[in-house]
């Protein structure tokens, strides 16, 4: 029994240290963030399944029958069933074999993770994600030099991934730190994360932070049904709103406002966000298939479009996370997804107040990433949000449990 209890306890130790290298990880190498987090769960998994198989599987399963994981078991079939109609299933077959484990091993690791994480772990997350941060900023400062050091890609936005992992995974360690009381490791972080974020290039991550500043003034100021109301709103529009967003932007947008924001590239934002738009409209309703983005100007809803509307279906990804959805699954793969995000909310809804605020917090730094930047499946984003989650979790069973509690095997279906 004593052996036993060793290795759990030695793998928990291994996790949470793996854990806390997220972000380091992705500065060192910037689509790193899926395999540590797969590292991890794999970590946790075999630490619970030695402790009590039937506690891991309760653990497991119990969230996917309430109704926001029955909703995102329902989007997951969506996918699935896209490829009988995709027009590149090869290509939609790779996405998926990307995307969906990362999205396992996120979803093991906060499910299995806290609670079981050993004393200390957030100071070591706090110093592994300081330490992160200041590699950022003299790579930066000292025209990447480290970059060239490592032999890596020689470019600024190099450290964008980085510094939105930074981001999402900052709010909720701040919130863990703060909840533990270790208040000046939370100044820390908060200084480093923003120095790190705005130091950066990433216009994504500077967005996300003024969103998860601006919602977390509201869980601060307005009663907690105006934050969840106005995420809610949020959310809603973002997704109601994607298919017009080019259109939109093309005729409100100034030109001065594109030359101020010549280095985030706005006027080919937003002539991509019009071309997936269009092949929207020409197709609504089942989209083309799952992970058709990368070759959508091949897909049949791009055929009859404009010539300089199809040409810049060629980048890729329509920089749109909500958009890329409609484009991919159509209304059904939207309607999906809008009621896992609400029903999400509801979840946060009944967390404590200093929960809620963090979790609000997340939850609208990570849209307005979502809503500007990246593919919906890509891996890193993915990992960092499942990362990010673990810190969330962590806060409520660290305030439930006590460290003799922790390596209890009914702990595990909490």
């Amino acid at each position: 029994m004593a052996r036993t209890t060793g290795a759990v306890g030695a793998l928990h130790g291994l996790g949470a240290i793996v854990l806390a290298a997220v972000p380091l990880a992705m500065v060192l190498a910037n689509r790193s963030s899926p395999a540590v987090v797969g590292l991890a769960a794999l970590l946790f998994l075999a630490a619970g399944l030695i402790e009590d198989r039937r506690a891991v599987v309760a653990a497991v399963a119990s969230p996917l029958r309430s109704p926001p994981g029955l909703c995102a078991l329902a989007f997951l079939a969506w996918c699935g069933l896209s490829f009988a109609w995709s027009p590149l299933p090869a290509l939609s077959l790779r996405s998926a074999s990307e995307f969906l484990p990362t999205l396992l091993a996120a979803y093991l690791v906060a499910r299995l993770a806290p609670g079981r994480l050993p004393a200390g772990t957030a100071t070591l997350a706090a110093g592994m994600f300081g330490l992160a941060c200041l590699v950022v900023v003299a790579d930066l400062a000292s025209d990447l030099a480290l970059r060239r050091l490592l032999g890596g890609r020689i470019a600024y936005f190099v450290h964008n991934r980085p510094a939105m992992t930074i981001l999402l995974v900052g709010i909720t360690l701040t919130g863990l730190l703060l909840a533990q009381g270790r208040r000046w490791w939370a100044l820390a972080v908060v200084g480093l994360g923003l120095t790190a974020i705005l130091r950066s290039v990433s216009g994504a991550a500077s967005l996300g932070l003024l969103a998860g500043l601006a919602m977390l003034a509201v869980t601060r100021l307005a009663p907690a049904r105006v934050a969840l109301g106005l995420a809610g709103a949020g959310l809603c529009l973002a997704v109601a709103l994607a298919p017009i967003e080019g259109e939109i932007l093309h005729r409100l947008m100034p030109e001065a406002a594109h030359d101020r924001l010549v280095q985030s590239s706005s006027r080919a934002r937003v002539a991509i966000a019009r071309s997936f738009g269009a092949a929207v409209a020409a197709d609504p309703w089942t989209g083309a298939g799952f992970g058709t983005s990368a070759r959508f100007a091949d897909v049949p809803a791009a055929q009859g479009l404009e010539p300089d509307l199809r040409a810049m279906l060629a980048v890729g990804h329509p920089h749109n996370s909500f958009l890329q959805v409609w484009a991919e699954l159509g209304i059904v793969g939207a309607a999906l997804a809008s009621a896992v995000l609400l029903l999400t909310l509801r979840g946060i809804a009944g967390l404590p107040p200093p929960d809620m605020a963090v979790a609000l917090t997340l939850v609208a730094a990570a849209s307005a990433i979502a809503f500007v930047e990246h593919g919906a499946w890509q891996p890193w984003w993915t990992a960092g949000l499942g990362a990010a989650v673990v810190w969330l979790r962590e806060t409520g069973t660290g305030q439930a449990a006590s460290a003799s509690t922790r390596l209890r095997p009914e702990s595990l279906a909490r």
